[in-house]
């Protein structure tokens, strides 16, 4: 019961301590060769930020989990979803023609030198965050189907 208790405390102060921290000022470009840099972005309105890879079956769950219900979710509350590609110059050949076939309608940015990754300091996608402000409110690593509920909770507590 304290390995548990001991568990959540930590839990609940990294999540606080991450909900503290500005996020990072590094512009990237978009699948049209065009700079983005996402805290002007988050200025206008709230960001969520999906950091993932074509090689990661679990990142694409999530993402076409999320696109299942953006429309709805975009009527329901103003944010925007941003999908970070971390795929490397080996893989990121990949990037668009699975973007195109998914028909997904997200901005695709890519972090090709994983400058963001270590910048944010996580190891591995799918890596979800939800920035305002230039101020990261939210983070969560990993997707088992259905966590997406989760992170919707969250968009729509933070929205309000």
């Amino acid at each position: 019961m304290k390995k548990i208790t001991l568990f959540l405390a930590l839990t609940l102060t990294i999540a606080y301590v991450n909900a503290q921290k500005n996020y990072p000022n590094i512009t990237l470009k978009n699948l049209d060769g065009k700079d983005v840099n996402l805290v002007e972005k988050s200025k206008e309105k709230m960001i969520v930020v999906s950091f993932w890879a074509t090689w990661c079956g679990p990142c694409i769950q999530e993402l076409e989990a999320i696109n299942d219900q953006y429309e709805d979710l975009q009527d329901e509350m103003d944010f925007e979803l941003i999908a970070v590609s971390i795929d490397n110059s080996r893989s990121k050949s990949r990037i668009k023609p699975m973007v195109n076939g998914k028909d997904w309608d997200y901005e695709i940015l890519l972090d090709s030198n994983q400058e963001m990754k270590q910048a944010l300091n996580f190891t591995a996608p799918p890596y979800l965050l939800i920035i305002k402000d230039g101020k990261i409110l939210y983070t969560h690593s990993g997707y088992t189907p259905g966590s997406e509920e989760e992170a919707f909770d969250k968009f729509r507590e933070l929205s309000k």
